[in-house]
């Protein structure tokens, strides 16, 4: 459980949020009367209080709300929860929607003391369920969704020699970390079929990862091994996830037509050919996770068959 110390909201964007004790929360909106209340996904936003005590006691005077969160909550370190998990608090009910956010221009706070802490530890929520919050309100865990374990492997000859930067696997890490997903490996290897499939078999196999997500030499090249690795490595097929991928991406670029990407299980993981371009890399996930999640719900046993 943990204990609301602070309900806060900015009445203008670009303003600093301030703490008003009380606020209702509207149901697919946010706060009344915040600037950054929408029909959005960042309805809300929650800070852990022991986070911020610990960067004051670093010498920095800030006051609740300076870092723009609207909840600031005793008992919960909110980074560590993934995406779906929901809370409870009176009759209002939240829904973590992501976790931290990229900053694209540094704060007031970031230049008074050189770090913010909203970016790494804060989370955002949308309202399924409006009420009223109150300072000293207690808030509840219901129900924590299963955090996915998800291994990155990059195929690049020139990436494994250290001499072309891998910018896709990052990108990868980047966009899953913040739908809740937990990283466990992020390699670049070489072309080699043999060497992509013995390390996915040992993220599947070893470490237990629930997806394994490849970038690059999915392509016409000799040197192009992934899917043959991805399928060596198979005990199912899952056709319909690189289907959707090609056609997402056919959209865009005739050229995705000479994809060979494929996506299959091994035993309980699920491994998907992503391209090898950082902008592809954005396009397909955002197409794909929203579906992601619940494939890998039912893969693992953390969510039921869709009803019939």
């Amino acid at each position: 459980m943990g204990e609301v110390v602070a309900v806060c909201i900015s009445e203008k964007k670009g303003t600093a949020k301030k703490n008003i004790g009380q606020c209702r929360f509207l149901e697919n909106w946010g706060l009344q009367k915040d600037a950054h209340a929408g029909d959005w996904h960042r309805q809300v936003s929650l800070l852990s209080y022991e986070r911020v005590e610990e960067f004051r006691k670093r010498g920095a005077d800030v006051a609740d709300g300076a870092f723009g969160e609207n909840l600031l909550v005793k008992g919960f370190d909110f980074k560590t929860y993934p995406v779906g998990t929901i809370f409870r608090c009176n009759d209002v009910v939240l829904e973590i929607t992501q976790i931290g956010k990229k900053c694209h221009s540094e704060c007031e706070i970031f230049h008074q003391v050189g770090d913010c802490i909203m970016p790494r530890e804060g989370v955002f929520a949308r309202v399924l369920k409006g009420g009223v919050i109150k300072v000293g309100d207690e808030l509840v865990l219901v129900e924590e969704k299963k955090k996915f374990r998800v291994g990155i492997i990059t195929a690049s000859d020139k990436g494994s020699l250290g001499q072309r930067e891998d910018l896709s696997g990052p990108v990868i890490k980047e966009i899953l970390e913040a739908e809740g997903y937990e990283i466990i490996s992020s390699k670049v290897l070489p072309d080699d079929e043999d060497c992509l499939y013995e390390e996915m078999v040992r993220l599947a196999d070893a470490e237990k990862a629930d997806l394994i997500l490849t970038t690059g030499g999915t392509g016409l090249s000799p040197r192009d091994n992934t899917p043959e690795a991805t399928l060596r490595a198979a005990t199912k097929n899952v056709p319909g996830i690189a289907e959707a991928i090609r056609y997402q991406s056919l959209q865009i670029t005739p050229r995705a037509m000479l994809s060979r990407a494929v996506s299959v299980m091994r035993n309980r993981t699920l491994i998907v050919n992503l391209p090898g371009s950082p902008k592809a890399v954005r396009e397909c996930l955002g197409f794909l996770l929203p579906s992601l999640s619940h494939g890998l719900g039912i893969m693992t046993g953390a969510e039921g068959e869709c009803a019939r």
